[in-house]
């Protein structure tokens, strides 16, 4: 009965295993992926907001402070980031979209008249608006890269574990609970061949 138990815990086992290294396998792809992913985002934020701090250090240079502080000091849009979630591979990842809500009316995205200020402001801050997208867009690929990542140290400390504890110590405990087996039904049958051998003599 015992070994009947563990040749099924033994089958089990082997199972879990092949799912475990399956889906370790599909998560490193799709971690792989998400890495390249991240590193041409990150590339574009760090191009966007340097482009962005020229332009406005261009535009410091042609205008007054005073001039600058008003022009900046009311924002035109409301923006709020709203978080839905995905299931890969058995892992809860974020989906960040970006929902608007301007103030006072659509002007392109600029809070300000263009009589005092700078043509090099008016870029700095579309530069800036695209970069504020490009950096939600890293945020959620940085975060699901992180819980990914997580997730392949667990399904590789599993795997191990089964593939070098677990699964060995049950093949070892089947095959000696097989050999004592063998061994009890050869001592029987010696047993029952002297017997024979025995009831023969007297007759």
């Amino acid at each position: 009965m015992e070994l009947s138990t563990l040749k099924k815990r033994l089958k089990t086992a082997r199972r879990g295993h092949k799912l475990l290294s399956d889906k370790q396998s599909e998560i490193v792809k799709r971690f792989i992926t998400l890495i390249h992913e991240n590193k041409r985002l990150r590339e574009s934020v760090e191009k966007a907001l340097t482009d962005a701090l020229r332009q406005f250090i261009l535009a410091k240079a042609m205008m007054s402070e005073a001039e600058l502080e008003t022009a900046l000091m009311i924002p035109i849009q409301k923006v709020s980031v709203n978080t839905e979630f995905l299931n890969i591979m058995s892992v809860i990842v974020p989906k960040f979209s970006i929902e608007r809500d301007t103030v006072y009316g659509e002007t392109g995205g600029l809070n300000y008249g263009f009589a005092t200020t700078s043509g090099d402001l008016d870029d700095a801050m579309m530069k800036l608006l695209s970069a504020f997208e490009l950096l939600i867009s890293l945020a959620e690929v940085e975060k699901t890269c992180q819980l990914l990542a997580s997730e392949i140290e667990k399904t590789r400390r599993r795997v191990n574990a089964l593939e070098y504890v677990m699964i060995p110590q049950l093949e070892e405990t089947v095959r000696y609970i097989a050999m004592k087996l063998d061994e009890n039904e050869r001592s029987s049958r010696v047993r029952l061949m002297k017997v024979k051998e025995i009831v023969e003599k007297k007759r």
